[in-house]
């Protein structure tokens, strides 16, 4: 079968809440020092799917690893003028994006519930691990899952920004 032309899909993930925000406020992502690699993957015109672990909102027994939006990447991945800086940690490469929905804050797709039908995590017992990292590209099959079930939960961007920058603080 000959690869596929479409723009591929991608599981962004944020460990945290400020960076969170400043990703759905200007609508870009960064990614940090040391993982420029991983972020060259991604192309312009590619889907991401914005995914908040556990920990993003500082209670890991009470939140769960969600995707939580679904947007386009605007622009290809590349060296920041200004890194971008969250605490102690420098993100050095970054792209824009254009957020085409999400989820009210504290909704959106469990993934861990879906974790057995995903051909990306091959050992559903160890799924975890292949998420220590800013981005997943996922195969086509996943994606088309993924969106599907993300889809009734999306709301348009203005509708729900605010909710998640509330929560920054």
């Amino acid at each position: 079968m000959a690869p596929s032309n479409a723009p591929a899909t991608h599981l962004l993930i944020i460990s945290d809440r400020e960076p969170l925000a400043w990703v759905l406020e200007n609508q870009r992502m960064a990614f940090p020092a040391g993982r420029t690699r991983a972020s060259l993957s991604l192309d312009k015109g590619d889907e991401v799917l914005l995914y908040t672990t556990r920990g993003c909102f500082g209670n890991p027994t009470r939140d769960l690893g969600r995707i939580i939006g679904l947007a386009t990447l605007t622009s290809e991945v590349s060296t920041l003028d200004e890194p971008v800086t969250f605490g102690e940690r420098r993100f050095t490469e970054g792209c824009r994006l254009r957020v085409h929905g999400l989820a009210p804050f504290r909704n959106g797709v469990v993934l861990r519930d879906l974790v057995t039908d995903l051909q990306v995590f091959p050992d559903p017992r160890s799924w975890s691990v292949r998420m220590r990292r800013a981005s997943l590209k996922l195969p086509e099959a996943d994606a088309a899952l993924v969106k599907r079930e993300l889809q009734p939960l999306l709301k348009p961007y203005a509708a729900v920004v605010g909710d998640y920058a509330l929560q920054r603080r």
